[in-house]
This record gives structure tokens, C-alpha cells and sequence, in this order.
């Protein structure tokens, strides 16, 4: 059972911290805080997250100086982040923000709405590459089973393509939730994941008797 995703809140003022917890409550997933830049490359050497909603006004590492090293970093690398600004410098800086690698830039104030929705999607994407790995972990098992034994073998084919059909008709369900919003970032993401799958189903569809 995959457990709860964590999302990481990085901004210098506490009760900006406060009123992002206030939001993303809903969602009841778990909520890191990190006051710095700093502070959010230390939680990210143990954890994983899902998303990271990043303050680009932050003194000492800013926001963008933070995103660098998290891209840097191959464990990282990969992770959504949302920039979270009160200042808008026109769009020389918000193109800064996506060549930090940002998949989305949001001034302040923002829509409570909008902001949980769009967290939302990169929990779900989350969730479903975890599936995914989990599904990829037992079709491991199922090869090192079917060289031992058979007919065990068989049978955690056939469950890892259950399994699989389920992950592969929520990301399906994902993408066409997607489709006609302006969200490229999360667009881009769940469209990897469903070459992940197409993969995996391939590599399934070959284990079976008979296949070539």
C-alpha cells in the first residue's frame, strides 16, 4: 500500500508556512515545512516528496538558487516544483523561474483553489510511479520465481497484470483530467508515466507462454 505522499513548503515566513498548510490540508497528505533554502536541501537528503512549493523571495539561497542545486541532484532531480512569488517582475522572470526548472510559477495572491488543485495532480502522478514501481519490483519476482518454480511464477503473472490494469486505467483516468488545461508541467509528467507503462506491459506481454 503506498503511504501517504509528502509535500515540501519552503518559505522564510512562518505564516506564510501557516496559510499553505491551511490549504493543502484537504489533500491529507503529509506537509513538510523548510524555513530556507537550506533547510530544504537537508530534508530532501532523507526524503521523498511529490511536489515542492518554493518561495522565490527568501534571503541568503533564493528560491531559484535552491531549485538549481535540487536539479543538480540525481535523487532530486526529477521532483515538480511550484514557485511561489508576491512579486511579479513581468515574464523575463517568470521564464527565469521555468529555466530553474520550475513546472509551474504562481504570484501572489494566489487562488486557494487553483493552488490545491494543481498540488493535487502532482500527489496523484506521485502515487501512480510509486504503483509503478511496485508493479516493476514484482515482475522482478515474478522472473526470478518463474526460473524456480513454474507454476508459482504463473501466478504472480497473472496478479502483476491485474495490478497493472488497475495503475494503467487511473493514469489513463489522470491524463484525460489533464487534457484541455494549460498545466504542461503535470501534462508532461503524466505522459511519461504512461510510457513507463506501455513498458512495463510490454515486458509483461513477452513473459507469456506462447509469446515471441
Amino acid at each position: 500500500m503506498v503511504q501517504k505522499a509528502k509535500i515540501l513548503l519552503v518559505d522564510d515566513r512562518p505564516e506564510n508556512l501557516l496559510a499553505l498548510e491551511a490549504i493543502l490540508s484537504a489533500l491529507d497528505q503529509t506537509l513538510v515545512r523548510a524555513a530556507s533554502g537550506e533547510e530544504a536541501l537537508k530534508a530532501l537528503l532523507t526524503d521523498d516528496f511529490a511536489v515542492i512549493l518554493l518561495d522565490v523571495q527568501m534571503p541568503g539561497m533564493d528560491g531559484f538558487e535552491t531549485a538549481s542545486h535540487i536539479k543538480r541532484r540525481e535523487r532530486t532531480r526529477d521532483i515538480p516544483i511550484i514557485f511561489l512569488t508576491a512579486i511579479n517582475h513581468g515574464p523575463h522572470h517568470t521564464f527565469r523561474g521555468y529555466a530553474a526548472g520550475a513546472v509551474d510559477y504562481i504570484s501572489k495572491p494566489f487562488d486557494p483553489w487553483v493552488l490545491r488543485a494543481k498540488v493535487s495532480v502532482f500527489v496523484d502522478l506521485y502515487v501512480k510511479n510509486c504503483q509503478l514501481k511496485e508493479q516493476a519490483a514484482l515482475l522482478r519476482l515474478q522472473l526470478e520465481a518463474g526460473e524456480a518454480q513454474p507454476a508459482l511464477g504463473g501466478a504472480l503473472l497473472s496478479e502483476l497484470s491485474a495490478r497493472l490494469a488497475s495503475v494503467e486505467e487511473q493514469a489513463e483516468a489522470l491524463t484525460k483530467q489533464l487534457d484541455g488545461t494549460d498545466d504542461s508541467g503535470a501534462a508532461a509528467t503524466a505522459a511519461d508515466l504512461e510510457r513507463k507503462l506501455a513498458g512495463l506491459r510490454r515486458a509483461l506481454e513477452a513473459m507469456r507462454p506462447g509469446s515471441d
